[in-house]
């Protein structure tokens, strides 16, 4: 079972009270989840890499903070403060973390 910071309910969280780097890699909380979403809370450390992949769900990022590199199907998006990316099922990705980022992943089923 997923521990979630909010409950299936009309709800509200402070995010920046939320953010907590790792010394290194990735953290990730589960904000709150459904049988349609997952809305989860990612920091990165800086300098550290997710290695291409793909995830066969539809995704969204919305930067909160911090400056990174995503690479989406070979292009690059710089990632900071209120950029929003679409990443479709199947896309294959990356990321690199220039500064400590955070940001929100939302994990949608695929059509």
């Amino acid at each position: 079972m997923t521990t979630t910071l909010l409950p299936l309910q009309s709800s509200a969280i402070q995010l920046r009270d939320a953010i907590e780097y790792p010394a290194a890699g990735v953290s990730s909380k589960v904000l709150i989840k459904d049988n349609n979403c997952q809305y989860n809370l990612l920091c990165l450390a800086a300098g550290s890499e997710v290695s291409e992949h793909s995830s066969p769900r539809n995704a969204t990022v919305n930067v909160i903070e911090g400056k990174g590199i995503l690479t989406l199907e070979g292009k690059d998006i710089v990632l900071e403060p209120g950029v929003f990316v679409f990443l479709p099922a199947r896309a294959l990705h990356a990321l690199k973390a220039e500064q400590n980022l955070a940001f929100i992943l939302t994990l949608s089923e695929a059509k």
